[in-house]
């Protein structure tokens, strides 16, 4: 009973204090004159997957690597296949072209460089510091790019910021907002770990079939908000920038930074069911973007019905 105390009081944390580093940290970056592309792109970004990286950080720490690995490949499937699934069932999703061609692509290249690492073995510092170069040269490459011109894509991370509007005008009352924010999140992210490892004891199951699963999904609380959200507006646009950008941060962001503190070893489990599923999920998105230029409703229900069938036969085998 505890461990679910700790748990349902680790994602209440996680989701107040990721929404509050990214309103505060937005609302600083605004006063200061940077534009709403840098800001969506790097500030958004981070900020919706800081539970994610708070919480892989103090997994591997607390020496409970499948949580770190799980929370992050869980992320990624429940992104794809919970978030757009539900929102796509609100509102069929537009993809444009430029925003699927770029951030699309650069998904895909990260799932299976993630996929090439995990057969490897283990994440390693070396390997940690690669995957954090690799999303320097992503930022990089897309402040070049928006500065020829701005396309879709762009238009897409202006969106976000634009879905979060900042809390006040003060400067001081912000950067508060801010560093109170990052303290629920390391707050929220020792609680999550702890409940999230009694569960697992008492169950039976392993740390990462709970990261997989309940961390996962608690993680993804802040982009399906976002999403729903945005569904519901029908700003499509946002709720897709806002899980493709997701998933490039947690795999070279997240991955990246947890390994460059702690390399993390690679459960046997994850390469023979998750890490498929993972892949499978980030295909069939793509596909869908590319066919269709849309995913439509009916889709959206083969991706929410996936997931159910994930969900289900974890349950089964663990």
């Amino acid at each position: 009973m505890m461990s679910i105390l700790f748990i349902l009081a680790g994602f209440l944390l996680l989701l107040a204090g990721g929404e509050a580093l990214v309103r505060g940290s937005v609302a600083i970056a605004s006063k200061m004159g940077v534009s709403k592309l840098v800001i969506g792109l790097t500030l958004v970004g981070f900020g919706t997957s800081a539970p994610e990286l708070v919480t892989s950080i103090q997994a591997a720490l607390s020496g409970a690597s499948g949580i770190a690995i799980g929370n992050v490949i869980g992320s990624n499937i429940a992104n794809i296949l919970l978030i757009i699934g539900t929102s796509a069932i609100l509102y069929p999703m537009v993809c444009p072209r430029e925003a699927v061609s770029r951030d699309g692509t650069v998904m895909g290249i990260a799932t299976i460089l993630l996929a090439l690492v995990c057969f490897n073995g283990d994440i390693t510092r070396p390997i940690g510091g690669i995957f954090a170069v690799l999303l320097l040269c992503y930022l990089g490459m897309t402040f070049y790019i928006e500065k020829r011109g701005k396309d879709k894509a762009g238009e897409m991370l202006e969106h976000e910021t634009e879905a979060r509007p900042t809390p006040f005008n003060s400067v001081p009352l912000n950067l508060l907002i801010t560093c109170g924010g990052m303290g629920l999140l390391v707050l929220g992210a020792n609680m999550l770990v702890r409940g999230a490892t009694e569960l697992a004891s008492g169950l039976g199951v392993s740390d990462t079939v709970i990261g997989l699963t309940v961390v996962a999904i608690g993680t993804s609380l802040p982009e399906l908000a976002t999403s729903i959200m945005a569904a519901i507006k029908k700003q499509s646009d946002v709720a897709l920038g806002n899980v493709i950008g997701s998933n490039i941060f947690n795999i070279l962001s997240i991955l990246g930074i947890t390994a460059l503190i702690k390399p993390i070893p690679i459960p046997a489990e994850i390469l023979q069911f998750d890490l498929w599923i993972m892949i499978a999920a980030s295909a069939a998105l793509l596909l869908f973007a590319y066919s269709g230029r849309k995913i439509s409703r009916i889709e959206g229900g083969l991706l929410l019905g996936a997931y159910a069938a994930y969900i289900g036969t974890v349950a089964m085998t663990s």
